[in-house]
């Protein structure tokens, strides 16, 4: 049996999120690491005004997904496997010990400004609930172009889809969705057309960018979530970091991938519970749980229970 740590991307963030971290060591340490690498103290950029920025977003979510997972480790409690999804794949590669955090930290403020400059409105991020993918795909067929183009991004669940494009775009496969029979349609708090072919330049200048990065094997499973399956080495796991803003994301292939390898608890790091409740289905005889909503004492008896299954 094995434990699973998994990082949210956009569209989680909440207010307040770094102040909310647990008063530890470990969140200290990580919280000053970040502001030594960035100038500026990073506690200033998780208020509701600052998280308008896609920077910001991008960044209190590598800090709070790396500061937690430490006060995890510091506390005896080691994950077997990791996964993100979208920018949680660079707190995750820092956890499995492929990606300095300091470089980390650059390059998740670097790919937060590039996809800002190409799209600074406009553009964004959709849900579609109650739809099968082929059921979506064949909509967006019938909308997208080149004025109002949409595409297919995140396939979470096997109903739960997410499209990405321009605000017109998603308007209209919105419409047509709940006349298909989707349940809903939900506008994500994400102001970027994240995981499609329209970030294609951004992520090139970001692969530029890691050409003077050292990426390293991974010490534990690093779980790329736009490939869902394993990478071993350091250089597949730049480019799949390097890219990801510009790939689907397959997270419901991905932690049927981790059920499969063995992960019986996933430990969702701050600051909500959306990969949660999307893994819930997968680990029926298993145990998914989110930090932000389970005290650590607890979490450290959920792991605990595991690595006692393990010795019997």
């Amino acid at each position: 049996m094995s434990v699973l740590f998994t990082f949210p991307g956009q569209g989680s963030q909440r207010a307040g999120m770094l102040h909310a971290l647990p008063a530890h060591t470990e969140v200290a340490r990580t919280l000053e690491e970040a502001s030594d690498v960035l100038g500026y103290d990073v506690k200033c950029i998780d208020d509701a005004a600052a998280l308008r920025s896609t920077v910001a977003v991008q960044l209190c979510l590598l800090i709070a997904g790396v500061a937690q997972a430490r006060v995890i480790r510091a506390r005896g409690h080691e994950p077997d496997m990791v996964s993100g999804l979208s920018v949680g794949a660079y707190p995750a590669a820092v956890i499995a010990g492929a990606l300095a955090y300091a470089d980390a930290t650059r390059l998740v403020a670097l790919r937060g400004q590039l996809m800002e400059r190409a799209y600074p409105g406009g553009y964004g991020m959709t849900a579609i609930i109650g739809m099968t993918q082929r059921a979506l795909e064949r909509l967006i067929a019938q909308v997208n172009s080149d004025i109002e183009p949409v595409f297919l991004a995140n396939i979470n669940t096997e109903t739960q889809m997410v499209v990405s494009g321009s605000d017109a775009g998603m308007q209209r496969l919105s419409t047509l969705a709940i006349e298909h029979g989707a349940q809903r349609c939900e506008r994500l708090d994400v102001a970027v057309p994240s995981h499609c072919a329209l970030l294609d330049a951004p992520a090139a200048s970001l692969a530029d960018a890691f050409a003077d990065v050292h990426v390293r094997a991974p010490g534990i499973a690093y779980l790329s979530s736009s490939a869902a399956r394993p990478l071993f080495d350091g250089a597949r796991i730049a480019a799949d970091l390097a890219g990801n803003m510009a790939r689907p994301v397959r997270w419901h292939d991905t932690m049927r991938l981790a059920w499969e390898r063995g992960a019986r608890l996933a430990i969702e790091m701050p600051p909500a519970n959306v990969l949660t409740r999307m893994a819930s289905p997968i680990f029926t005889e298993g145990v998914a749980v989110s930090c932000s909503e389970t005290s650590l004492p607890d979490l450290g008896a959920l792991v605990e229970r595991e690595r006692r299954r393990d010795e019997r």
